[in-house]
């Protein structure tokens, strides 16, 4: 092996070593943690099932669903079915204790708050809100469901703190298949954005933040944009290649003397920055001095946009493009568009639509950590119950990693983010995987006694 090869494996080696004490005592502090969800839960049943769940989310099941975690804890599967899937228990209350735990731990005063529908493929028509549509993830139209979430970003960490379901129009017109799968009689269509917006009024006051961001998924609705303008937040939203603009630092067409003098025409974005010169780019650093240099050129301008072809909304906006190279040395291009100053500085927005990118990793770890898509359920109960349960697993392994990283600080100062979550996840993994049976006894006797004191 060539010598800067071995030093960079011996590097990644000593970050990946993490002290024994990181996890001492974990499986007691997970009781802990569990408790003030549990507490939101009225029946004694519920809230051992709570429990029982959780754990069962992070341990090393493969499959992690309501049939395998009963299995692993020796219990009647029946019981556990019904908890997630059919008994009428209120999931809210457990996200807004969620909430106000990431924005007590989490919060800064220039927090970012990021929406992100992201897909579950599924198979069948049965499950609530299960057709071909969108995934984003997938990148293609499929079969399966769309949840919209809310994650919040701070230079502290990153963490999904909601979500909601969507039901697509043919679903929520469709009687039988309501009745069926149990979705609530007040519900109705709404799309995207609007969940989006339930999710800000019920959640936002409890995270700290001076931004919204979200993927050109969000940011394509210029009406969703133009509520957020009316709730008084500042937004930085991508939005897709073939947005019109009108570019307001441009010099419109001559004047030729007769009529309304001409203003600047609308244009595609993706064509408008190919006639940018080289010289109109600016380099940012956008990454952390622990982990080296990581460079993006950005370039703003105002503009009015044009991105629905049903809503004309000719408000000045700021438009930041960012372009870098992806992993194949390809350039790859980003469009956004703000409603802050535009004054702000290039270094603010790049922090802002850096914290917005990892959002995305935190769908990808509580999917891979905490089994977010691994759910068997086909009712509107289910769906939400198991989601719920998911985030708040999620956010007691990066609360552990956050402990991790005060105990032990890599070569570098600091383990990374996401290597320390993994490591704490494997690690409680395999306690819980040794402990099996010590557990399934502790909890049998906790359940003569009524509590969970014992484990």
């Amino acid at each position: 092996m060539e010598r800067r090869f071995e030093i960079q494996k011996h590097k990644i080696l000593q970050e990946a070593e993490i002290k024994p004490q990181v996890f001492n005592g974990m499986l007691k502090r997970l009781e802990q943690f569990a408790q003030p969800f549990i507490n939101c839960l009225k029946r004694r049943e519920q809230k051992e099932h709570t429990h029982t769940y959780i754990a069962g989310l992070l341990s090393d099941l493969k499959r992690k669903n309501t049939e395998s975690i009963a299995y692993r804890h020796d219990m009647d599967r029946r019981g556990l079915q019904r908890f997630i899937g059919l008994v009428p228990w209120d999931h809210q209350p457990l996200l807004e204790e969620l909430a106000r735990q990431i924005g007590s731990r989490l919060g800064e005063d220039d927090g970012v708050i990021v929406f992100d529908p992201s897909g579950h493929k599924k198979c069948g028509d049965d499950s609530v809100g299960v057709q071909r549509q969108w995934l984003g993830r997938l990148g293609k139209v499929d079969n399966g469901q769309v949840g919209v979430y809310m994650g919040y970003a701070s230079r502290k960490e990153y963490a999904l703190v909601d979500t909601r379901l969507y039901l697509p129009k043919q679903w929520a017109k469709d009687k039988k298949r309501r009745k069926k799968c149990g979705v609530p009689k007040h519900i109705r269509y709404q799309t995207r954005h609007e969940l989006a917006l339930d999710m800000l009024r019920n959640n936002g006051k409890y995270l700290p933040h001076a931004w919204i961001a979200g993927d050109d998924e969000m940011g394509r609705s210029s009406r969703f944009r133009r509520d957020l303008r009316d709730l008084e937040e500042r937004y930085i939203l991508a939005v897709p290649s073939n947005t019109g603009i009108r570019d307001l630092d441009s010099y419109p067409p001559a004047y030729s003397g007769r009529g309304q003098p001409p203003k600047q025409p609308f244009q595609r974005v993706d064509r408008w920055r190919d006639s940018l010169s080289d010289d109109a780019w600016t380099e940012v650093d956008v990454r952390d001095g622990e982990k080296g240099p990581l460079v993006v050129e950005i370039v703003k301008r105002r503009v009015v946009a044009r991105t629905e072809q049903s809503w004309y909304d000719f408000t000045e906006e700021l438009l930041v493009v960012t372009r870098s190279l992806d992993a194949c040395g390809k350039t790859k291009y980003d469009y956004y568009l703000s409603n802050a100053n535009a004054d702000t500085s290039l270094k603010e927005l790049a922090r802002v639509i850096k914290a917005a990118n990892r959002v995305e990793d935190a769908i990808k770890r509580a999917k891979s950590e905490a089994g977010l898509s691994d759910y068997e359920v086909r009712t509107w109960a289910g769906w939400y119950h198991h989601q719920a349960l998911s985030l708040i697993a999620t956010w007691f392994l990066i609360l552990e990693a956050l402990r991790g990283e005060k105990i032990y600080a890599g070569v570098d100062g600091s383990t990374g983010s996401d290597l320390a979550v993994h490591t704490v996840a494997s690690s409680l993994r395999l306690q819980i995987s040794r402990l099996g049976n010590t557990f399934c006894k502790a909890q049998k006797q906790a359940e003569r006694v009524g509590s969970f004191s014992s484990l």
